[in-house]
């Protein structure tokens, strides 16, 4: 009996450790050279373009991605971006009106800057993105990136910059199909969720080389 226990237990541990490292499953199948097709403003991307890509729909507003741009996205970064296997690309998708005239104001400080801007916005998110009338907390987080308050009311006025970044939501709903934020893009299949590093080991194992 005892020993049949053991085995039991032994059976439960293997089973445990092999679920902990399998890789995720899709949400569905995406046409993944549509998915890459260049949208209404120039790429935020890292990496050199050889690397697999890897697309990320993420909203400023979303905490769940503010949590992986804090906790996993530098680490993926050191990983598989900064050796040249992976070609990133961050895709802003506006969940809201806030969304919008965030990355409207990200774009604003310039298209080179907007990434590190919007690394900025996902690090004071907690300070803007839930209160009531979040424009002067917006323009405060803001500061750092040396955009004035003239210039960012005028950036919220600019009709041409708001359609092109809501554009990039309204290409990520046909092409994607979204269910929430962060959504990743590898392969040709879409992952919903805060993807841990281990994740993306088991996803990008048969890709890397």
């Amino acid at each position: 009996m005892k020993l049949r226990v053991l085995f039991l237990a032994l059976a439960v541990a293997i089973g445990s450790v092999a679920a902990a490292t399998a890789a995720p499953k899709p949400e569905q199948t995406v046409d993944m050279a549509a998915v890459l097709q260049p949208g209404s403003l120039p790429e935020l991307s890292f990496g050199p373009g050889t690397g697999v890509p890897i697309v990320e729909y993420g909203s400023v507003t979303c905490p769940h991605c503010a949590a992986f741009d804090k906790d996993i996205w530098p680490k993926l970064k050191a990983t598989y971006v900064d050796t040249g296997k992976v070609h990133y690309i961050f895709r802003e998708f506006s969940r809201n009106p806030l969304d919008v005239a965030a990355f409207t104001l990200a774009r604003c400080v310039g298209d080179d800057k907007a990434m590190a801007t919007i690394e900025l916005l996902f690090a004071t998110q907690d300070k803007w993105a839930f209160t009531d009338n979040p424009l002067e907390p917006l323009l405060a987080a803001l500061r750092p990136t040396g955009l004035g308050r003239d210039k960012a009311m005028a950036c919220l006025k600019d009709n041409a910059m708001i359609a092109k970044v809501r554009a990039i939501t309204e290409t990520a709903d046909k092409v994607v199909k979204l269910q929430g934020t962060p959504t990743f893009v590898i392969d040709g299949k879409s992952y919903g969720g805060e993807l841990s590093l281990a994740d993306f080991d088991e996803l990008l194992k048969p890709l890397v080389k």
